[in-house]
């Protein structure tokens, strides 16, 4: 089976870029987001592209190199919700002595390049996330993947059919049984924290699958999000951002994988 997440506000408590990259630049967050809006606004175009741009040119501004190890060094500094280093290999354990693989991935408009150097990166089959093209120097150019709310998507039927290439665009469109896909819908689950995995949420929990919205306990305006989601039938069940081995989300994960398996079982009878 396999379990997957959006990065921030899901795993980490903010914005990839606030926990390094901002700092360096000598912004304060609400002003670089601001800005990176107005690009969007202005120029009519992509967030996900806006932001990235933004960061190019004040990286420059600043002589501040974007190489993979730049990012890595700012992924570093992220902050993670309780619990999530420990996740992993909880839900591994669980899965294991039910019989069942489970593997992570990351569906991500965040920046590849930085969640690679998070203490977790190591955790995951795949990172689907926007990434930048580099240079013969090593220097990152220009986005190479850009990935928004509706882009998330297309990573779901990737998962699906056990497509990991990015750039695939070919066998992910052809027709494949449902015996011959390689992680069933129902065997899926979906984690994020807000409208913008709103398309995720519906597409896996449409297909039999099962949508979880987390949420930050301290922030009121995740709890009214999630309850939104929730009562719109977006997802199926809504649970704080706490990973721990007593917290609600290992609690549903592991009711999920014994009711992935008690169906398995019937089916086969």
């Amino acid at each position: 089976m396999a379990l997957v997440y959006d990065f921030d506000g899901t795993l980490s408590p903010g914005n990839m870029q606030e926990f390094g990259f901002i700092q360096a630049i000598e912004q304060d967050a609400s002003n670089f987001w601001k800005r990176s809006d107005e690009i969007a606004i202005g120029q009519d175009a992509s967030n996900i592209l806006a932001y990235m741009k933004l960061m190019f040119d004040e990286a420059h501004r600043k002589n501040i190199p974007l190489r993979r190890k730049d990012f890595r060094r700012f992924g570093a500094k992220i902050e993670l919700f309780p619990g999530v280093r420990e996740w992993f290999s909880l839900v591994n354990e669980y899965g294991k002595q039910k019989g069942v693989v489970v593997e992570h991935y990351i569906n991500s408009s965040g920046l590849a390049e930085m969640i690679e150097g998070t203490p977790i990166a190591k955790e995951f089959k795949r990172i689907f996330a926007c990434s930048f093209l580099y240079n013969d120097k090593g220097e990152a150019e220009w986005p190479g993947v850009a990935v928004d709310y509706t882009a998330k998507t297309q990573f779901l039927f990737k998962i699906n059919k056990g497509i990991l290439s990015i750039r695939d665009n070919k066998l992910v469109n052809e027709s494949m049984g449902e015996d011959k896909k390689r992680v069933p819908w129902s065997n899926m689950i979906y984690f994020g924290d807000g409208e913008t995995d709103v398309p995720c949420m519906k597409i896996v929990k449409m297909f039999g699958g099962w949508s979880i919205a987390v949420y930050n306990p301290e922030k009121p305006s995740k709890i009214v999000t999630a309850k939104k989601l929730l009562k719109q039938d977006r997802v199926n069940y809504i649970s704080p951002t706490d990973y721990t081995e007593s917290g609600r989300t290992f609690t549903l994960v592991k009711a999920i994988i014994d009711k992935i398996i008690a169906d398995e079982n019937l089916k086969r009878l």
